[in-house]
């Protein structure tokens, strides 16, 4: 279901759209970049957006999973943790100050309001010490960033305003290949960070105490997991702006898929799915209103919260048939007899 949902996405990304490229034209304008007006359309603005939004649909989906498994708390995203609008603010308060900054240091800045929220929201749950104490004083301390966000909107003249609020909901357009190599060596830094971390989250699963008692330091590990969160998600908001709810739809599917799994084996699963979420609403987002451009941001939450309140509410997938099997059989010997001799029997058989 994965592949073909990808691949049915990143055809139509490159093919549809104007001009349009047929499915048997498209190797040809691959090919043909500098020759035909469709082959620069594809390799020059389809091929990078395309790249762009698996890219960060990668980073968001895995720090999704990063940040639910370290608070053990299936709402834990992103948008709730100060992270993401922490981010939104370093990007945005330079250009309604007027302040001229290089391109190179946007994903800089995203990163210091990316600590900036993210420490706050440590410092004042007690660094971390009460899962359930971080979700809630993020929701706090996302909702005080964003209130500096709509001051800064009211401060803005017309332009930067509609600049500001397609860029607060998350927006793949005219993006281009500067913009996907500005995201490569955060990536190198974060990928060695989440394969340690991996083993750490599913013992975290456990409750600090049982972490403490098998030897990690459970409120530094919660540190840690929102620092390799922080690295994830900043570089993507600096280009794209916060894309909301991949972070929680895609951990939520890829438990769904496997629930007997472990956070070692959820985290890629995550990250194809968050990557499929936003190749997916990219489609729609460039060709609804055509020839008028919605925000990405939009369409995945759209598409993020009810397929996410219903997974929540659907439970994790039926056991398999050997499991089933398995759980019939320890059931069965108590319905051989009944009398009080039955019961020391099932009780052997099931014990």
């Amino acid at each position: 279901m994965l592949v073909v949902l990808l691949v049915t996405a990143s055809v139509g990304a490159l093919s549809l759209g104007t001009p349009y490229v047929p499915l048997n034209r498209l190797p040809g304008a691959l090919l043909d970049a500098d020759r035909t007006l469709a082959g620069i359309v594809v390799t020059e603005l389809r091929v990078p957006r395309l790249v762009l939004a698996l890219v960060a649909g990668l980073c968001l989906g895995a720090a999704g999973l990063v940040l639910q498994e370290a608070l053990r708390n299936a709402l834990a995203v992103p948008e709730m943790l100060g992270v993401s609008s922490g981010a939104a603010l370093g990007v945005a308060a330079p250009l309604v100050l007027a302040v001229s900054i290089p391109a190179a240091v946007e994903p800089l800045l995203a990163i210091g309001g990316a600590v900036l929220g993210g420490g706050l929201t440590l410092l004042a749950a007690g660094w971390g010490r009460s899962p359930s104490a971080v979700l809630l004083t993020g929701a706090a301390v996302a909702a005080a960033l964003q209130a500096a966000l709509l001051v800064l909107m009211v401060m803005a003249d017309q332009f930067d305003l509609q600049l500001i609020y397609r860029y607060l909901l998350g927006s793949l357009s005219a993006r281009t290949w500067d913009d996907v190599t500005g995201l490569w060596p955060w990536l190198l830094v974060a990928l060695p960070a989440l394969v340690l971390c991996a083993p750490v989250l599913s013992v975290l699963r456990l409750g600090d105490e049982d972490a403490e008692a098998l030897g990690v330091r459970a409120q530094r590990a919660r540190f840690g997991a929102l620092a390799i969160a922080i690295v994830l998600i900043a570089p993507v908001t600096a280009v794209c702006g916060p894309v909301a709810w991949v972070g929680f739809l895609a951990p939520h599917l890829a438990r769904w898929l496997d629930p007997a799994a472990d956070a070692v084996r959820w985290l890629p699963w995550s990250a194809a799915w968050g990557a499929v979420v936003v190749a997916v609403a990219d489609v729609p987002a460039r060709l609804a209103l055509a020839p008028v451009e919605t925000p990405v941001g939009a369409w995945t939450a759209l598409l993020g919260v009810p397929v996410g309140v219903a997974l929540l509410r659907s439970g994790p997938r039926k056991p398999t048939a050997r499991l089933g099997a398995a759980r019939s059989d320890t059931v069965r010997p108590e319905t051989r007899g009944t009398g009080p001799e039955a019961v020391p029997s099932a009780r052997k058989e099931t014990g």
